[in-house]
C-alpha cells in the first residue's frame, strides 16, 4: 500500500508542466525515492523503470563516445519491451550512482528530448556527483526527500481527521482536550517508529513496536554495509563509529574526541562530512543571528548533530549502550515536561520537522544559537527566519521561567517575536521584564506535533 508523501505535489508540478529539466531525485537509503516516482508513474500512460544494480546490462547503453540520447532510449524501449513516448511516458533511472556515464547523459535530455519526462534517484547519490568531471548545472532539476514527517505519518495511520482538527486550531482556538491527547499519545509512536516509510508500514500492519526495531536495525545495518564503498575516501570502521557517536552526542555540541578510537580531529570531521552527505547526518550550524541571511554568520566550528530519523537513532543508541529500555519508557510514559526538557528526542523531532516541511527543490541548512563568551551558558536551540526577520525558536516544555536563554537572545538582538515548540495546547503569551525596560516579547506557542502549521500560526499573530 501506499502512504501518500509531501514529495508527490511536487512530483506532481514538475510532470505538468510544459517545460521540464531531468530530475535528479536526491536523499539518504530508504527513504522512499523510487515508490514515490512509481506512485507518480501511475499517472503516465506508459511507465519504464531501470535500476542498475539490479539490470546492469543497461549500462552497456550508456558507454560510448556521444551521448546520444534518442538512440539511448529507443534501446531501452527495445529492450523494456515499452514504448517511450515523449509527454506520455515516464523514464525512471534507479540506482544511477552505478551508471556515472547514465549521471552525465540527463543534462543531454534538457536539449534533444525535452518532452521526455526523465527523474533518476539513487543511493550515495551525493559521492557519484562528486567523483565526475562535469555535471549539468541549469539543465538538471534537483528535489530533496526525507523520512516521513509526522503529518505523513498520521495520514498513514488513518488519522485525516485528526490531522484536519488540529490544523483548525489556532493560538485563539486550542484543541479540545481529547483531541490533544490523542495527539500527543500518537507522537510518542512517532518518537519510536520514526518515519522510515518500512518501519512506518509495519506499525500500521502490527502495532508491534519490536517489528519496527526489526526494520530499523535492517536499515542501520544497510548504511554501515554501505560504509566498506567509502574505502577509497575513508576508514569504513571511523564512520560506523561516527555514525554512533552522534546518536549519543546528539543535539549536543559534537565533540570529535568522544569518537571511539582516538582519532585525529581531521579525520572524524571528513567522516560527519561524508555522513551528511549521504544524508545520515543532519548538521546543526551555529550563527551569530544578527541577521539574514543565517549562513552569513554561520560558524562551522560549531556543530550539534542530528540523526535523520528518531526511530534509528533509538537502534543506533541499543547497538551503543546495549540498553534503552529506560529512555523508551520514557517516551512513552513520562510526563510531558520530562518527555520535552529530558534528553534530545523533543529537540531533534522539532529539527527534522522543522527542515522536512521546507521546499524540496533545495537543500536547507539548519541553525542554533549559543553564547560563546566565557562561561556565558545560554543556547537557543535553533534560529530560523521569517518575513526577513531572525526568528528563534526554543524547545521548552512550558516553563516561562525556564526559557532564560530565549530572553538573553532576544534582548541582545532587539527581536520582538520567538516560538516556543513544546507539547502544549496551542497558544501565546507576552513576556517582558525591568530588564527589558517595559518592552514586550511576543511568544508564539506551537505544538510539536504541528510544526507544519508554524507559517500560519505566525500569521495570525499580531
Amino acid at each position: 500500500m501506499y502512504y501518500s508523501r509531501l514529495i508527490d505535489k511536487y512530483l506532481l508540478e514538475w510532470a505538468s508542466r510544459e517545460t521540464h529539466k531531468p530530475l535528479l531525485l536526491r536523499g539518504a537509503r530508504q527513504v522512499g525515492k523510487s515508490t514515490a516516482v512509481q506512485h507518480l508513474g501511475e499517472s503516465f500512460e506508459n511507465y519504464v523503470e531501470i535500476n542498475f544494480e539490479k539490470q546492469p546490462s543497461f549500462m552497456a547503453l550508456f558507454k560510448g563516445v556521444d551521448f546520444d540520447v534518442k538512440k539511448i532510449v529507443s534501446q531501452i524501449a527495445a529492450m523494456a519491451g515499452t514504448r517511450i513516448v515523449p509527454g506520455r511516458t515516464l523514464l525512471f533511472l534507479d540506482e544511477i550512482q552505478a551508471c556515472p556515464e547514465a549521471i552525465m547523459s540527463l543534462r543531454f535530455f534538457k536539449e534533444d528530448l525535452p518532452k521526455l519526462h526523465v527523474i533518476a534517484a539513487g543511493s550515495l547519490l551525493e559521492f557519484a556527483l562528486d567523483e565526475l568531471p562535469t555535471f549539468g548545472v541549469g539543465r538538471i532539476h534537483s528535489m530533496f526527500m526525507y523520512p516521513m514527517t509526522f503529518d505523513e505519518f498520521l495520514i498513514a495511520n488513518g488519522e485525516q481527521l485528526l490531522l484536519e482538527a488540529r490544523n483548525d486550531a489556532s493560538q485563539s482556538n486550542p484543541l479540545p482536550q481529547p483531541l490533544y491527547n490523542k495527539l500527543v499519545g500518537i507522537l510518542r509512536t512517532y518518537m519510536l517508529v520514526g518515519g522510515m516509510p518500512e518501519a512506518v508500514s509495519r506499525w500500521v500492519e502490527t502495532h508491534d513496536y519490536l517489528a519496527c526495531q526489526e526494520i530499523q536495525d535492517d536499515i542501520t545495518v544497510a548504511y554501515e554495509d554501505d560504509f566498506p564503498k567509502y574505502r577509497k575516501k575513508i576508514d569504513p570502521m571511523l564512520l560506523r563509529r561516527t555514525m554512533r557517536s552522534a546518536a549519543v552526542q546528539a543535539t549536543k555540541k559534537f565533540v570529535y574526541s568522544e569518537v571511539e578510537g582516538n582519532y585525529k580531529s581531521g579525520e572524524v570531521k571528513k567522516a560527519i562530512d561524508m555522513l551528511a552527505k549521504a544524508g545520515i547526518l543532519i548538521p546543526v550550524t551555529h550563527t551569530s543571528a544578527n541577521g539574514i541571511p543565517l549562513a552569513s554568520e554561520a560558524d562551522a566550528s560549531y556543530n550539534k548533530m542530528l540523526l535523520l530519523d528518531s526511530g534509528l537513532m533509538l537502534r543506533l543508541l541499543n547497538m551503543t549502550t546495549g540498553d534503552i529500555s529506560e529512555l523508551t519508557e520514557q517516551i512513552l510514559t513520562s510526563d510531558i515536561t520530562d518527555l520535552v526538557n529530558k534528553g534530545p528526542m523533543a529537540e531533534m523531532i522539532a529539527g527534522l520537522e522543522l527542515l522536512h516541511y521546507r521546499t524540496p527543490n533545495i537543500r536547507h541548512d539548519l541553525y542554533y544559537w549559543t553564547r560563546q563568551a566565557k562561561n556565558a551558558q545560554a543556547e537557543v536551540d535553533y534560529i530560523s527566519s521569517y518575513r526577513q526577520t531572525v526568528l528563534p525558536i526554543e524547545v521548552k516544555a512550558g516553563v516561562q521561567g525556564g526559557m532564560k536563554s530565549l530572553w538573553i537572545f532576544m534582548r541582545e538582538k532587539q527581536l520582538t517575536n520567538a516560538v516556543r515548540c513544546s507539547l502544549e495546547n496551542f497558544g501565546a503569551f507576552d513576556y517582558g521584564d525591568n530588564q527589558d525596560g517595559g518592552a514586550k516579547r511576543h511568544v508564539l506557542v506551537c505544538p510539536l506535533y504541528a510544526i507544519s502549521q508554524l507559517e500560519a500560526l505566525l500569521k495570525r499573530m499580531k
